[in-house]
């Protein structure tokens, strides 16, 4: 009969043990209508910039949100990166794309998607080709970007 016990609070354990993963698979995968809100979100930044909108660039955003961008300014705060933003969009002048490549959630309320950026036309006549990733979150009016997380592609590091 101890052997029985034993065996059934081992197997308990083991499943309880299993139950985090188990949840973390099933929260991993991306609803399509999450897919297309988060894309859209994306879409709806890069527009907001080129209309030169700062109320609906501020609606995108968390109020805790931040921005690393390329040249290392870190914007701290949702009214930073919408002052941030747009000078730099009047600044360097060009289109913008972003091309995303991959969501992934971390949580039903948190997702990552990375995304190809593109800056063609700049002033000067040059394209910059990047990487963007966003950290989004969901919050009580939809999915709203919580961080920005920009990258200049750097050479590979020479093999041992």
């Amino acid at each position: 009969m101890k052997i029985c016990e034993a065996f059934a609070k081992m197997f308990l354990l083991s499943c309880l043990a299993a139950l985090p993963l188990s949840i973390y698979a099933q929260s991993a995968a991306v609803a399509p209508s999450d897919d297309a809100a988060l894309r859209q979100l994306v879409k709806n930044y890069l527009e907001s910039r080129e209309h030169n909108d700062p109320k609906a660039v501020r609606a995108l955003f968390t109020s805790d949100a931040d921005q690393l961008v390329s040249s290392g300014e870190w914007r701290k705060g949702r009214e930073a990166i919408v002052k941030g933003t747009l000078a730099s969009s009047r600044n360097t002048g060009g289109s913008r794309t972003i091309t995303v490549k991959n969501i992934r959630l971390v949580t039903n309320d948190v997702a990552i998607a990375d995304g190809a950026y593109e800056l063609s036309g700049l002033k000067g006549g040059t394209t910059r080709d990047m990487w963007s990733t966003f950290i989004m979150k969901r919050e009580a009016g939809g999915w709203r970007i919580a961080a920005i997380r920009n990258m200049l592609p750097a050479a590979p590091a020479p093999s041992r």
